[in-house]
């Protein structure tokens, strides 16, 4: 457990607007992180690995792309307990993203509205940042999540994730192609069958050579959205396995308001994540595990707001898990709580069987 309780820095985040906290807090981990003033907030590691993708997870719980847009903040961020981390989306050029005001709490519900828009510095800076952390040099998996420019006509979305994946390629672990935020224009209409096949055909074409230049094959994983029906599911995961992806990330923001209907902020555009998105999340990785079978791997993020929720994910067919918005509202305790959770579950499993 870190030295500093969230519960004493909470009621002063919470008095800010939602972006400003979230800038202020990630400026403090940038200017703490390698210095000795990063044991007030270190803690550790729940030990709990986990082979997938080929890749060696210290544990199951990790912190989803969008908190760390710049990767400005890895070594920090991963001194919170996590087994893994993903930063980004990043984009090929730099770009504000939407006009604020674009982040939105809705407490009652916690839950969070966000219409960011992949703001980020570009590419270069992104990669410069990677470079500098040593996250993956104490054996911990970072993924990096790349995505198109909002200028990239949708017909040419493809170039922009090819000129992503060359620039995260020799840096990553993982790299996760996100095809479903709602905050890019008709970035979501490349889940559909003929644009996600001619999209994840390039990556994997790209990948193979990449491979070759690099002495080694870099897994892909592809994230998706909560608001999926049963044949959309069913196409996007023939895609995955068609294309020789390495993985799935399940889910993104929902643009439902169902759960949110009548709060303060409800009606603002954008995605909604946080404990409405629980049980659609769930639901998608059940129906992704019933089609892919039980070795295809699986992140299961969205909702996740106590250990308990991290469980679910793993019963629904997640083999492990990310958090964002249950880290603004309940703290980095819930890293450590999920991690124990999830490994109390294992071992119960495994007691079961012998």
């Amino acid at each position: 457990m870190s030295l500093l309780p969230y519960s004493l820095a909470r009621p002063f985040l919470f008095g800010l607007d939602p972006e400003t906290a979230h800038e202020l807090t990630m400026q403090s981990l940038a200017r703490l992180q390698g210095t000795p003033l990063a044991w007030a907030y270190r803690s550790r590691m729940v030990d709990d690995p986990i082979e997938l993708a080929g890749l060696q997870f210290p544990n199951r719980v990790g912190l989803a792309a969008g908190l760390d847009k710049n990767a400005r903040c890895i070594d920090g961020l991963g001194a919170l307990g996590f087994g893994f981390v993903e930063v980004g989306t990043v984009t090929p050029r730099p770009q504000p993203g939407n006009p604020k005001p674009r982040l939105f709490r809705l407490r009652e519900a916690n839950a969070l509205i966000n219409r960011l828009g992949f703001n980020n510095d570009g590419l270069e800076a992104f990669i410069a940042n990677v470079k500098r952390s040593s996250f993956r040099k104490k054996g911990r998996i970072l993924g990096l999540n790349i995505g198109k420019n909002a200028a990239t006509p949708i017909e040419n979305a493809t170039s922009d994730y090819l000129v992503g994946l060359d620039g995260v390629y020799p840096h990553a672990d993982y790299v996760t192609i996100n095809i479903s935020s709602p905050n890019t224009s008709n970035l979501r209409s490349l889940q559909s069958d003929e644009a996600l096949d001619g999209l994840l055909g390039a990556i994997a074409t790209r990948r193979e050579t990449l491979a070759r230049q690099h002495g080694r094959r870099v897994p892909i994983f592809v994230k998706i959205a909560p608001d999926l029906d049963q044949a959309q599911i069913e196409v996007i995961a023939a895609a995955l396995k068609r294309h020789g992806m390495d993985g799935v990330v399940a889910t993104n923001t929902t643009i439902s308001r169902d759960a949110v209907k009548g709060l303060p902020h409800a009606e603002e555009a954008g995605g909604l994540s946080g404990a409405p998105v629980l049980e659609p999340s769930n639901r998608v990785i059940a129906q992704l595990r019933a089609v892919l079978g039980k070795e295809f791997p699986i992140i299961g993020v969205g909702g996740i707001m106590s250990a308990d929720d991290a469980v679910s994910k793993i019963r629904a067919g997640a083999d492990v898990v990310q958090i964002y918005t249950g880290l603004i509202y309940r703290g980095p305790d819930l890293i450590t709580q999920a991690a124990r959770a999830i490994r109390r579950l294992r071992t119960a499993g495994e007691a079961q069987k012998a």
